[in-house]
């Protein structure tokens, strides 16, 4: 549903650090703010105006008149940098259960991209090997341990992706992970992977070197690894420990759903480690 009604949704706006932009969030209010974007949505009829607000009245008659006021900041429905919004979801073996990637923040070189995966077990040494010059140009890089029970909570993952920023490669490799990313992420950050893996998802699986496909128009992300070996592997892997025992976080990590379900309580006894 997300991805049905971002590819309908036309892209308007892109604010630093989103493509390179040179606008920022000054010249999105001298725009016209959010009024604006959604008075120009409306153009379109992307979105529904007669939806009633917490204010008592509607969504149009809060927006009102409001347009924008400088067109290459806040682009018109009939000119916008993409037909589709800034949100795309990917499906395919590496994320059976789907994955979200910032479409409009992503370099248009490496929409597609082919390269061999650089797996770490923890945001902390992703970070250590980006800054220590380990990840190169091509690579894809995966995070993972980081999702709702491994976090536990779904870290955002800003440091990875300001590291790789920092050495020159937004738009040279590719970062995947089951943890999250901000709205201020750049470059081909693709994050909510399905099923994570302190589920013993294919995340959980992934070798150093195994080529992994990212093809975001098709809205696919696949590990090219033959079942048979990852069947092989999967009998290998034992479930790590949760990261905290005790207190709320220990009680969220044992009950929360999927990232693909909304990572919310779902109220279930297993604890992501395998006991009850």
């Amino acid at each position: 549903l997300v991805d049905e009604i971002s590819s309908g949704t036309p892209n308007l706006c892109r604010i630093a650090p989103a493509g390179g932009s040179k606008y920022h969030m000054e010249d999105l209010y001298r725009a016209g703010g959010i009024s604006a974007v959604i008075g120009e949505l409306s153009e379109a009829n992307a979105v529904i105006m007669s939806t009633m607000t917490i204010n008592g009245g509607t969504l149009g008659e809060g927006v009102g008149e409001a347009r924008s006021r400088d067109t290459e900041v806040i682009r018109s429905a009939n000119e916008p940098y993409m037909d589709s919004g800034g949100i795309a979801v990917l499906w395919g073996s590496l994320a059976p259960d789907g994955c979200v990637v910032k479409e409009s923040a992503v370099s248009q070189s490496i929409l597609k991209h082919r390269g061999p995966a650089k797996p770490f077990d923890s945001e902390e040494e992703a970070v250590s090997a980006i800054r220590s010059g380990e990840i190169v140009e091509g690579d894809v890089v995966v995070i993972r341990y980081e999702g709702p029970r491994g976090g536990p909570g779904m870290r955002e993952m800003l440091f990875p992706t300001a590291s790789i920023a920092g050495m020159g490669l937004s738009d040279r490799v590719v970062l995947c992970t089951d943890g999250r990313f901000s709205g201020g992420t750049r470059g081909a950050s693709i994050g909510h992977i399905s099923p994570e893996a302190q589920e013993g998802g294919p995340i959980a699986l992934v070798r150093e070197g195994d080529p992994i496909e990212v093809d975001i128009p098709g809205r696919r992300l696949e590990l090219l690894v033959g079942e048979d070996v990852l069947a092989k592997r999967k009998k290998e892997w034992r479930r790590p420990p949760l990261k905290i025992k005790t207190g709320y976080l220990a009680r969220y990590a044992r009950t929360v759903s999927s990232a693909a379900l909304g990572a919310v309580i779902d109220g279930g006894s297993t604890n992501g480690d395998g006991s009850e």
